[in-house]
């Protein structure tokens, strides 16, 4: 082996020990996430989401029998995935590497990330900074270490002032660092470039064009930079100082500190209502909003608002950078009904800094335009709603969205409403983690209802948007994918770019789900998603390569934990523990609830193809399963494998009637398929 490659595995296996020791020492209570905070904010204690992971209870009962009956298949398979690593792509990630080669570790590993960061969210804002640590650890990034400013011990206006000067300048000195190897020439390049990659991004190029060609050229140059010459610790380490400022307790003291309106001459341009602080700093104006409604209009230059109540009305750049030597901007509002309209990239968006937009109550509104409401383009964007009954409506790569940084939507409580074209809700691109986290809630997702598919012109090659067979993409509420080029020219195959991380978890409510094609928990290309539902009576509706779904090296994971859930598909393929093409993909239902798979316009549950690795588990519960395929099957060099662990269950009769009796499914029924699939319903 060679130096480099030597290296290459000291490192690999050097992360995958951080990672351990940083859950490791979290769980006993000294890590090194508490230094963040100090001064009087800790973080609560974990509660029993770790003690309870799916994989770990479910696997000794399924993986034996799994890997035996599959036998030389498996064998086979494994040693297929083992060049994974040597398919051209650009920054592929350790995790998705080490599932591609050994799925059950792989997927145990991420479903542990999922339970960690669903522990951590429970704490609200106070853990943003240890939650951002989680989600880069999944991408091996870490943020380097900083003291952090102490909270004001006093309740003056000096102190408290001062606090928030020298958490922008920390923030800003941060940032400087990350920043330091880039020309001016190639600040300029990514700041602008950001926008053309959310106007263009697109999983899949099959024509090079002269203008696709000359994207496909500056994606690789964004890349790059990114990956090469950001000194991405630094960039994190600035958003974990900014996320020390939701800390509501100074809040608190602020709101009580500031009582006297200032005079209308001194106002800023933009704003209406009355204003109690306009301090200009060099890394920014900051502005304390009184009780009352109060509109901004921002354009550039503002470091940080706190509005401290009323209905308020913010349009514009919110919580995002105008301009490339703007750097961080900071939004905190403290209650009311507030309504957010965002520009293109112009809300909770980090673009060569930090975008962070805190909400602690109120029935809101985002109205977010593409790049926006939690997502990251050479930064790291985040919005944290504490609570409240929100609505967040978004068009492309909005809602915890990233490609080339962080996307972070954490939702504390209520009722919320996800709406979304597609590429959000959960979605991570090249050298990106998107998540949307929603704690408590009935909650309602919905995405891809915009964008037709290239699966149209073989399955609907006359229909039109409206006609069942018409089919729209997703990519969304748990979606990781890459960026890649179908072509058999050698000189542009250096231009593929993997995937990154997509997740959605939501902890509680009876929630519902409804999205278009590659959705739920499903990974593209070097890509990895994950969706975990953790309690409630739930409701997921997807379409092509959805509940767990994987094409093209990709990993897809999905576990609802708990409750009587149904399920559902527009078909015509796909749902359901499947994997395309090298991919590794588990859909797991846990607990004994009693499940409905409505999937009679589809086909899954476990099902695998051209190399790859498909598994449906259902843990028990008297279970209705309505599907026209799949159970288990397999074709070219897969495994795939079905298992009902417990409970009467009933099965629709198989629309084949020509299968043997003892090849249908049905209850008490083991029996292996010739390709390498098995089924079992205990």
């Amino acid at each position: 082996m060679s130096r480099h490659g030597l290296w290459t595995q000291i490192m690999k296996r050097f992360q995958s020990f951080l990672f351990g020791l940083f859950v490791l020492l979290w769980l006993s209570g000294c890590s090194t996430i508490q230094s963040f905070f100090a001064s009087g904010d800790s973080p609560p204690a974990p509660n029993s989401h770790m003690r309870q992971s799916a994989l770990d209870r479910l696997a000794p009962t399924v993986r034996k029998d799994f890997e035996q009956l599959t036998g030389l298949r498996h064998r086979d398979l494994r040693a297929e995935h083992e060049t994974v690593e040597k398919i051209p792509a650009q920054f592929k990630r350790r995790l998705v590497i080490e599932t591609l080669k050994q799925p059950w570790d792989g997927l145990t590993e991420l479903e542990r990330q999922g339970l960690v960061l669903a522990d951590m969210a429970k704490g609200g804002a106070i853990n943003l900074p240890g939650l951002l640590d989680v989600l880069e650890a999944g991408r091996d990034r870490t943020s380097t270490f900083s003291k952090p400013i102490p909270l004001p011990t006093h309740s003056t206006q000096e102190d408290l002032l001062a606090f928030m000067i020298g958490s922008l300048e920390q923030a800003s000195l941060h940032r400087e660092k990350a920043l330091t190897n880039l020309t001016e020439a190639e600040r300029h390049f990514l700041f602008l470039h950001a926008r053309s990659i959310a106007e263009h991004f697109t999983p899949q190029i099959s024509s090079l064009s002269n203008q696709a060609s000359a994207q496909v050229n500056a994606d690789l140059r964004f890349a790059e930079l990114i990956e090469k010459q950001i000194d991405y610790a630094s960039l994190l380490a600035s958003a974990q100082v900014l996320a020390r400022l939701a800390n509501e307790p100074w809040l608190h003291q602020a709101a009580a500190t500031w009582m006297n309106p200032l005079p209308a001459s001194s106002v800023p341009p933009g704003v209406t209502g009355d204003i109690l602080l306009a301090h200009d700093t060099p890394y920014g104006l900051i502005i304390i909003g009184g009780p009352g409604s109060n509109t901004y209009k921002i354009e550039k230059g503002i470091g940080l608002i706190i509005d401290v109540g009323g209905n308020d009305h913010y349009r514009g750049m919110i919580a995002a950078s105008a301009e490339e030597n703007q750097g961080n901007a900071v939004v905190i509002d403290l209650a009311g009904n507030d309504t957010y309209t965002g520009a293109p990239l112009g809300l909770a968006t980090g673009r060569l800094g930090v975008g962070l937009l805190i909400d602690h109550d109120g029935d809101d509104v985002y109205q977010l335009d593409m790049g926006s409401g939690g997502a990251g383009f050479g930064g790291l964007g985040i919005l944290f709603d504490a609570k409240g009954n929100d609505l967040y409506t978004g068009n492309r790569l909005t809602q915890g969205a990233a490609i080339g940084g962080l996307g972070l939507l954490l939702d504390g409580a209520g009722n919320d409403r996800y709406t979304s074209h597609g590429f959000a809700i959960g979605f991570g691109g090249p050298l990106g983690v998107g998540a949307v986290i929603d704690i408590t809630g009935n909650d309602h997702y919905q995405c891809g209802d915009t964008y037709p598919s290239a699966y149209n012109s073989q399955d609907a090659p006359t229909g039109k948007p409206g006609d069942p067979l018409y089919q729209y993409d997703c990519f969304g509420l748990g979606a990781g994918s890459g960026q890649r080029i179908l072509t058999k020219k050698v000189e542009w195959q250096p231009y593929n770019l993997a995937g990154g991380w997509g997740i959605l978890l939501d902890l509680e409510g009876q929630d519902h789900y409804d999205s278009a094609n590659f959705s739920q928990g499903q990974g593209y290309f070097f890509g990895t998603g994950m969706k975990l539902d953790f309690d409630g009576d739930d409701e997921h509706q997807g379409a092509r390569y959805g509940h767990g779904a994987s094409a093209h090296f990709g990993v897809g994971l999905f576990i609802d934990r708990q409750g009587d859930d149904r399920y559902g598909s527009s078909g015509p393929y796909y749902n359901g523990g499947v994997a395309w093409d090298n991919s590794v993909s588990l859909m797991i239902d846990a607990g004994q609830g009693r499940d409905i798979y409505a999937f009679e316009h589809s086909t899954g549950l476990g099902r695998a193809d051209y190399a790859g690795w498909g598994l449906f588990i259902d843990e028990g519960g008297e279970d209705q399963y309505q599907v026209n395929s799949g159970f288990g099957d397999s074709s070219e060099k897969s495994v795939a494998g079905f298992f009902d662990l417990n409970g009467n269950d009933i099965y629709a009769p198989h629309p084949d009637s020509s299968m043997p009796p003892d090849t249908r499914p049905g209850n008490g029924k083991l029996f292996l398929y010739p390709q390498g699939g098995t089924f079992i319903d205990r």
